[in-house]
């Protein structure tokens, strides 16, 4: 596992490093790149004091200057079940990330063009595949993998009204992701709703080729829509992320957003410190579809065609001034597939967060979520009585103890875990640090 562990970080600083330096006489303008996802966001911007290995001996303030922004990051989830009819486990999921973003606009005269690529290595114990529960713990915790995530092209015009992107991406990404992801830590309210791979719907990391388009047509709404490779083992189709596999079905996903009182087209998928000012909201509607054969229940048939609906909202609703950030958020998200197609067909979360509560001068925030999972009665096995419905609960405090390292502690309840009458108490936290 060291040795692993080693290996990673040098592919992830190689990956990186190259990218910088095939970049490295462009010039700076507006970042306006794309947050990392989920449990990878940044919650405030990465200032010279923001590193735990600082400004590099000034090294990242010239990048930067050039258009060229760097990022090394450690995450790790420690989670463990304290109580149930389990016994008692303790779990941790580690992640590496390197990731490099680019801004090409003075280097070759043609604004708005940017880069960016990510790689990582992960890996650890999966305390949900143990539990056997439908709401992961951890939204990080997939397999044990060490690989190029994603990269992408992407280009911007009509003062990013208008976008289009190709390269290597994950669709749980952008579509069906939490926009409040960063405040939470179990799975489908601290990454994306967790059962859009029902369309075999790509994630992060094992991203599959992509292409996507997105339009602000009027001042508060966006539409996008992107086509990616379906595929039902995408960790296993393409190891290293390196070379990429276009095979599978295409799966196409689209998204209509409103927000009100701001440009859509600053709108990202995941929010930070900043875009909380103000009674923000984001409102979304997103559908995926995929023309492959799919079983159903009992396997002897299949049929052409699968596809999930999603509603989704985030609203700030109460701020102690209205220009700023503290108070209190709400955020509330529900989908359906056919129960004929999907066992685990309907999702529906809420939760509520607190910007900074405590009277302390570092950031922090106090978060509880629900989570309701439901299974379709046509895949019952013969003989056995209904499912029940999960229901998972999580309350956290997230404090950014440093300006480089970040602490969440967090409390998870489940209820009639994988649709039985088993429970589970998770006691555990998130520890991020910025390099």
């Amino acid at each position: 596992m060291a040795m692993a562990h080693g290996r990673g970080l040098r592919l992830l600083i190689l990956v990186c490093c190259s990218a910088c330096a095939c970049a490295v006489s462009a010039y700076s303008q507006t970042s306006g790149q794309e947050p990392l996802p989920g449990p990878d966001s940044h919650e405030t911007g990465q200032g010279p004091h923001g590193h735990l290995f600082g400004d590099w001996g000034a090294e990242r303030s010239r990048l930067q200057e050039r258009g060229v922004n760097f990022d090394l990051q450690y995450v790790s989830d420690s989670l463990a079940n304290v109580a149930g009819e389990q016994k008692d486990r303790f779990a941790s999921w580690n992640r590496f990330r390197g990731t490099v973003d680019i801004d090409f606009g003075e280097l070759t005269g043609v604004h708005g063009l940017y880069f960016h690529a990510t790689a990582l290595w992960q890996g650890g114990g999966n305390l949900g595949a143990y539990l056997g529960t439908l709401t992961s713990p951890s939204g990080m915790s997939s397999a044990n993998t060490f690989r190029l995530d994603s990269w992408w092209i992407e280009k911007r015009w009509l003062d990013e009204r208008i976008t289009a992107r190709v390269g290597q991406f994950a669709g749980q990404d952008f579509y069906g992701a939490q926009h409040y992801a960063a405040s939470f830590i179990f799975e489908p309210m601290g990454y994306a709703l967790g059962n859009l791979f029902t369309t075999l719907e790509s994630f992060d990391p094992p991203s599959t080729p992509a292409m996507e388009i997105r339009v602000v047509p009027v001042h508060n709404i966006f539409v996008k829509s992107m086509v990616a490779a379906a595929v039902n083992s995408p960790f296993s189709q393409n190891p290293t992320g390196l070379v990429p596999q276009f095979n599978g079905t295409p799966v196409s996903v689209s998204e209509i957003g409103f927000t009100p009182g701001k440009n859509a087209a600053t709108m990202r998928a995941f929010d930070d410190v900043e875009a909380r000012k103000g009674y923000s909201g984001f409102y979304q509607f997103g559908a995926s579809y995929n023309p492959a054969k799919f079983s159903l229940p009992g396997g002897a048939t299949q049929r052409s065609g699968n596809y999930l609906l999603y509603w989704m909202a985030s609203q700030a609703l109460w701020r102690v001034d209205p220009k700023e950030g503290k108070g209190l958020d709400a955020t509330f998200a529900y989908d359906w597939s056919p129960p004929d197609v999907n066992r685990n067909n309907k999702m529906l979360n809420a939760g509520l967060r607190f910007n900074e509560p405590l009277p302390f001068d570092i950031h922090n925030t106090m978060s509880i979520g629900y989570v309701r999972n439901s299974l379709s009665p046509q895949f019952l096995p013969a003989g056995l009585g209904a499912w029940r419905t999960e229901h998972g609960i999580e309350i956290n405090a997230l404090l950014d103890v440093l300006p480089m390292v970040l602490l969440q502690p967090v409390v998870q309840y489940y209820a009639n875990v994988g649709g039985g009458t088993e429970h589970a108490l998770v006691l555990g936290f998130r520890t991020k640090v910025e390099f």
